[in-house]
This record gives structure tokens, sequence and C-alpha cells, in this order.
């Protein structure tokens, strides 16, 4: 998929190879936007997906986005049937109840007339979003919901993608949400979501380290930028931000925040290691090509020197 999102047109032909009976998009967001002129362009390359739909085949499109009604023009001439998940009302397959806690996410959910409630493995809307989608593509199946619902529960967080660790510090540990296998403006902006509904432990802190956002193209200034708001409504204490393309945010965030700026992940581990404590809260997030990955690992003791 990231071959066809790098390269319009490629993407039709895997699907018609592929042949899929059920397609879902999980969301559009500016990733990969050096290779696309806008985000409508994004939904579009995503879009073509549907043409390699089976006859008589399903299409699962998030309901939330403001791209829906795109996505929907592309999936009318080659799917039979089209359903929505989401948060909002309208959606076919929509969250009616919700709670986001420390390690898992619970809800109540109409899954096209059918109410369930279920808990998902992994803290934060998006999970939720994902978890919605699922069931969409189960019920669409013909599926089981219920051992559906009971399945999600078993999901864990995974490395580079929200797993949890805890690392000694001081008489107690610290948290890592590790994120450190990619990045765009809206998953950012959902991680920094989860960083600021975790409370820290009596004196800890919530800190972040924010690496750049790649293959963004003449936008990424402003991408980076946008990230202010997310940041400080996220309750960040301290924020270390990596490599060149984020360089714009750490002036800003200056204004609002203890920030540091870094040119290499290296830089950035020396920097934590000197600064994170008992009861902090650390989250880790950034493109895979910055290297923040092997900063986590060399946090757990995990890289040999």
């Amino acid at each position: 998929f990231e071959m066809g999102m790098n390269h319009a047109g490629e993407l039709t032909a895997l699907t018609q190879l592929v042949r899929p009976n059920i397609v879902v998009i999980t969301w559009i967001a500016s990733a990969h936007r050096e290779f696309f002129a806008s985000e409508e362009a994004i939904a579009d390359a995503k879009g073509e997906v549907f043409g390699g739909l089976e006859p008589g085949g399903v299409a699962i499109i998030p309901f939330d986005s403001v791209h829906r009604d795109r996505l929907i023009a592309h999936a009318k001439p080659h799917a039979a049937r089209i359903i929505t998940f989401g948060l909002s009302e309208g959606a076919n397959v929509r969250a009616l109840d919700y709670a986001i806690l420390p390690d898992c996410t619970t809800a109540t959910a109409d899954v096209l007339g059918t109410r369930l409630t279920f808990k998902v493995g992994m803290a934060g809307r998006h999970w939720l979003g994902n978890a919605l989608a699922v069931l969409a593509g189960v019920q669409a199946a013909g599926g089981d919901l219920a051992l559906a619902g009971l399945a999600l529960a078993e999901l864990s967080d995974l490395p580079g993608r929200g797993k949890r660790l805890r690392i000694a510090r001081g008489d107690g540990s610290a948290v890592i949400i590790d994120e450190s296998y990619n990045a765009n403006p809206a998953s950012m902006a959902a991680a920094l979501a989860v960083l600021g509904e975790i409370r820290p432990q009596r004196r800890g802190r919530r800190l972040a380290i924010l690496g750049a956002m790649r293959e963004l193209g003449s936008g990424s200034d402003d991408y980076h930028l946008g990230l202010a708001g997310a940041v400080t409504a996220a309750g960040v204490d301290r924020a270390i931000l990596v490599g060149e393309e984020i360089k714009p945010l750490a002036a800003t965030l200056r204004q609002k925040l203890s920030t540091l700026y870094v040119p290499d992940a290296a830089a950035a581990l020396a920097a934590v290691n000197g600064e994170l404590a008992e009861d902090d809260v650390l989250l880790v997030k950034g493109s895979n090509s910055v290297g923040l990955g092997r900063l986590v690992a060399e946090l757990q003791g995990d890289v040999a020197s």
C-alpha cells in the first residue's frame, strides 16, 4: 500500500490483482504529501482501491472524514454496498458512548442496528475509530460480532505504534509511549491527545520527543507549526524536537513551554537520559527515518553499546 500511496495509479493495478470483496479505508491524512498536490489528491489515490472490488463488494468509509463524500463518489461505481463508520450521528457503524482509559478504550456501538459493548486493548479515539472499521468489516463479511468484540479486547499496543514500556528511574519507573515508527499531522495529534489523557503519578511530568514528519512537501513548515496547539492541549511539560523539518516549531513552543531543539536522535537520547525521572510519562513519535526507534531501544537497554 505504501507503494500505491507514493505513486498514484499503482494502487489500481494492485487491487485489480488482489480483487478484494471488502475494502476498508480507515482515514485520510496528509501523509506522503510530498507526492501529492493536496489532501484531496491523497483521497483520490486511496479511492482507487475501490476499482478492484469484486462484483457485489462492500466499501467501508470513515464517516467523520472531511473527504467522506469524495470517497463515496469513488466507491459508488464499484461497490454494491457502502458502509460508513465513525463517532458522529449518521454513521452506519457508530460509537454511541465511549471512555478512554489509561490502558484501554471501552465503547458501546450501533453496528448496523446491532448494539455491541466492547473494549479495545489500546487507549485513544483513533484506536476506537479503527475498531469501528473492523466491526463494520466483520458485519459485512457475515462474521460473529460478539466474538469480534472479545477479540478487540485482546489487542495490545505494538512496538513503534503506541506500545507502553516501563523503565527504571530513581526508586521507581517512568513510562514510555513508543510511537516511533511513523508520523503525520493526524497521527501526531492523536498520539499527543493520548498523552494528554494520562495523569502522571506524584510529581511526574508529561514529556514529548517529537521527530520530524517527512514527505510533507512544500507545506512541511505549516504542518509542523500546526502541531503547537496539540502539544499545549496535551499539557506537555517539556518538549524535545528532533530533525531539521520540525525546527520551525521550536520557536513557537518556547513561548509556551520548556522546549529543546536537537538535530538528531543521538542528541535527543543524550538530552532525555539526563532529564527523564521517576513517574514521568514520555511520548516518542516521529517519522521512522528520524531514528527514534533506536532511541527507545537504547532507553530500554536493548541495544549493545
